[in-house]
């Protein structure tokens, strides 16, 4: 009878709670009337899903748009590094070896969870290493601040209204305090990083104390992240990838410029006819299993064969850098060398130059989408596709020497600004 009489009268009712988180906020609502009227529409809603009053009080008090957050939510890193310089900042000697320590103090927990979820401890120290540098970095925003302003500036705000309810949820279950609720400016938790849907969808409770605790317990972190990989379908038995080692003369063609590598999935027997070794020079392993490549740095970088388990990692975090830097850091963690190939020392393209070169592709016809200065899927399928009517190597790379020459040969103007 409540539910229903809040759905008729939600205008009436919206209005009311305004008025009481201003009284209450004060100042905050003075300052930002908008933003104040905006949490008493979460939450009314909230309190309609079955949060309680007693948890929106705790969560909302005093609460502001946080705005080092939206400055945040603008300089994701992979869209202004090169490969290089994300690996070399993630991949550190330094956390290989805190990473070796890790697996030597969890060595029981990991084989159990291995035995468990049939996913190796290596990978999970590994996702653990950059994900909070194994506990170090877990985040210092408060999670239901960063949820809510990110919610609120409107961006992606369908999304984070959705993990700032599952948050709200996770607080009402207590699982954690408010106090304790901390996380990435992005609402990322605990040892593992946990997006409140997928803690309240794949967190467990790996020691058996009643309550899930991705922030203080490590069983609980690498249980979860064990089971969440398990769902994802992590293949048991197999690894994520290898470096490899391309012949001379080799179709370049063939290298996936998709982010979830879709293009030319072959078997390793098909990519070893074609002349793809492992490192040193060693055939490829006689395993049935697809394959793509992927060269993140272009024809003069690395190059690597992935597998089933790449694409898993990708279900975690939708970056090519990152996937290839849990797999790098899982086989470092267990003896394995720096890559092979040359690290890069290019300069990234700003964003200016991005979207200069997507104006470019636009104006020549091999782009739709609007220029924005992220260089996704799309772009690089238009690289691809201008790099092959000019007869250059086909490698859907965006370096310097590319972007010029799609500028130069669409005659758009370079700085438009000036």
């Amino acid at each position: 009878m409540q539910k229903g009489y809040f759905k008729i009268n939600r205008v009436a009712g919206f209005v009311v709670v305004a008025l009481c988180v201003a009284i209450a906020h004060g100042r905050a609502a003075e300052n930002n009337p908008e933003f104040s009227a905006w949490i008493a529409g979460v939450k009314l809603e909230a309190s309609e899903r079955g949060i309680s009053t007693g948890t929106l009080d705790q969560a909302f008090t005093d609460l502001e748009p946080i705005p080092r957050v939206i400055e945040l939510d603008r300089q994701q890193p992979e869209f202004t590094q090169t490969f290089s310089r994300y690996l070399r900042a993630v991949v550190t000697d330094a956390r290989v070896t805190n990473g070796r320590a890790m697996m030597q103090q969890h060595a029981k927990l990991l084989a159990f969870l291995e035995w468990e979820y049939g996913v190796p401890g290596r990978f999970l120290v590994a996702f653990w290493g950059l994900e909070s540098n194994y506990g170090v970095l877990k985040g210092e925003f408060p999670v239901v601040g960063a949820l809510a302003t990110l919610s609120f500036d409107g961006r992606r705000g369908a999304m984070f209204r959705r993990e700032l309810f599952d948050a709200l949820t996770i607080l009402d279950r207590r699982h954690i305090t408010v106090g304790e609720m901390k996380g990435s400016w992005a609402g990322a938790m605990g040892h593992t990083q946990f997006m409140p849907s997928n803690f309240l969808a794949h967190a467990v409770d790996q020691d058996g104390n009643e309550r899930i605790d991705l922030w203080n317990s490590v069983p609980d972190a690498l249980g979860s992240a064990a089971n969440y990989l398990r769902i994802l379908d992590w293949k048991f038995g197999f690894t994520w990838g290898r470096e490899i080692w391309l012949p001379d003369e080799f179709d370049i063609g063939l290298v996936s410029v998709e982010t979830v590598p879709k293009e030319n999935k072959l078997p390793l027997s098909r990519w070893a006819v074609l002349g793809v070794k492992q490192v040193g020079g060693h055939a490829l392993p006689h395993a049935d299993i697809l394959a793509s490549l992927v060269m993140p740095e272009g024809s003069e970088g690395p190059a690597f064969l992935v597998y089933d388990n790449y694409n898993v990692i990708l279900e975690w975090n939708r970056s090519t850098f990152y996937a290839i830097a849990v797999g790098h850091l899982a086989d470092r963690l267990v003896g394995a060398g720096q890559l092979s190939a040359p690290s890069s020392t290019d300069e990234p393209l700003t964003r200016a130059e991005a979207i200069g070169l997507q104006q470019g592709l636009i104006a020549l016809g091999f782009l739709s989408d609007d220029a924005d200065g992220i260089v996704g899927s799309r772009t690089r399928r238009a690289i691809r596709s201008f790099q092959s009517a000019n007869s250059l190597v086909a490698d859907g790379y965006a370096d310097r020497s590319v972007a010029a020459a799609i500028v130069r040969t669409s005659g758009v103007d370079p700085n438009p600004e000036h």
